[in-house]
């Protein structure tokens, strides 16, 4: 495996806390980090107290891979009260930087750096419910990455790096490597392995670096953000090296029921995301592009070649029998509903022109719908690879 996690030994009726610090640089458009020294994180090795919780850590991959089926936990499908977040949130930095670098609406903190182009915010409680979207993900998939880009990669570029995680974890695990991650909002922690800095830029305009540069180049949860895939590919398979490969992990938001079954479009969950496709709808972004293999023929059609798609079930709650499943469904869970009103506020206000007073009051019953487990709902991530051709320019 490329990658793994060490699974949590807590309950899985709780999830971990999660925390993210910020620094940046007040006087450049772009920002670097880099140190020599740090705390220590987690490698990324995984362990095991006996052989029957590593076969359940195997199942679990097998029942959510696409073909596969989730055996249901029959003891727990009703309605379940679930986790209940911490909304609050603490400053980190000085009043005067927050208004240079940062803008606000509706009570949330967005980025500054081409204003309005991200229709979600970057706060402390945003921040952690990203490292959670991180921690489920490696849980599920028990690996960082899926392209085969071989033992010893050169540059390796995250699009879309939010908090930085992955690409740390990444720095960390390829050390031949540097590790570049990208992002609107200057919000990556000063603690990071040499090989890996951060830069505040629009991966929709123009790249600085060369062609042909890149061995690796990865994307994750930006389904959100991206107005023009075929173009983002295009211009990542002219950056990378041939031979190259990009990988993008992205989960399709619209629920799907458990044995191939249909969410009611009257249900809240289904209504909530409905709601947020005709709002990013109407801001220009293409939020359905994971669904029904769209990013791999956007990739064919590009010109990439080897183009492989994985798709996982992502349980909503905790009806999987299997451990690690159901610890997957309460983290997934748990981070769509402490993104309830982050998800909903850009694409709601600005899309579709509501009061905040309108989308609060209609998260009410979203938030009921959630905890239904007898729905027994999941979404598909779809993992989607291509490579540049060897013999390309």
């Amino acid at each position: 495996m490329s990658g793994s996690s060490t699974l949590p030994s807590r309950s899985p009726d709780t999830p971990p806390p999660l925390a993210s610090s910020s620094s940046y640089d007040d006087n450049n458009d772009y920002h670097t980090y880099q140190h020599d020294d740090h705390p220590p994180r987690q490698t990324g090795h995984i362990t095991y107290d006996d052989d029957a919780e590593a076969q359940e850590d195997l199942e679990a991959v097998a029942q959510a891979e696409e073909g596969g089926s989730i055996v249901v936990d029959s003891d727990d499908v009703a309605t379940d009260a679930g986790y209940e977040s911490d909304s609050r949130t603490s400053a980190s930095t000085s009043l005067a930087s927050s208004i240079r670098d940062y803008a606000f609406e509706n009570g949330r903190r967005y980025h500054k750096f081409r204003e309005g182009r991200y229709n979600f915010p970057n706060d402390d409680v945003e921040q952690e419910r990203e490292d959670m979207k991180h921690a489920m993900v490696k849980m599920l998939c028990q690996q960082l990455h899926f392209a085969p880009i071989g033992d010893h990669p050169q540059e390796i570029l995250d699009i879309g790096t939010g908090t930085g995680i992955w690409a740390i974890e990444m720095g960390d695990q390829y050390q031949s490597a540097n590790v570049l991650g990208i992002d609107l909002s200057p919000i990556q922690p000063d603690w990071v392995p040499p090989n890996v800095k951060f830069m505040v830029d629009d991966v929709e305009s123009p790249w600085l670096h060369p062609r042909n540069f890149f061995d690796y180049i990865h994307s994750r949860h930006t389904v959100m953000a991206i107005k023009d895939w075929p173009k983002l590919l295009r211009r990542s398979l002219e950056h990378l090296r041939p031979g190259g490969w990009i990988e993008l992990q992205e989960v399709h938001h619209f629920p799907v029921a458990h044995g191939g079954g249909t969410i009611p479009p009257d249900h809240g969950v289904a209504q909530y995301w409905a709601l947020i496709n005709q709002g990013l709808t109407n801001l220009g972004v293409d939020f359905e592009a994971t669904g029904q293999g769209r990013l791999a023929d956007m990739m064919r059609e590009c010109g990439y070649v080897n183009v492989s798609e994985k798709v996982f079930q992502v349980p909503i709650g905790t009806w999987p029998k299997n451990r690690v499943l159901k610890t997957v469904g309460l983290y997934w869970r748990t981070i769509l509903l402490d993104g309830i009103q982050a998800i909903a506020l850009g694409p709601l206000t600005r899309g579709c022109g509501w009061a905040r007073e309108d989308v609060e009051l209609f998260l009410v019953q979203v938030r009921k719908a959630y905890h239904d487990n007898s729905s027994l709902m999941f979404m598909p991530l779809h993992i989607v690879c291509g490579q540049k051709p060897e013999t390309a320019y």
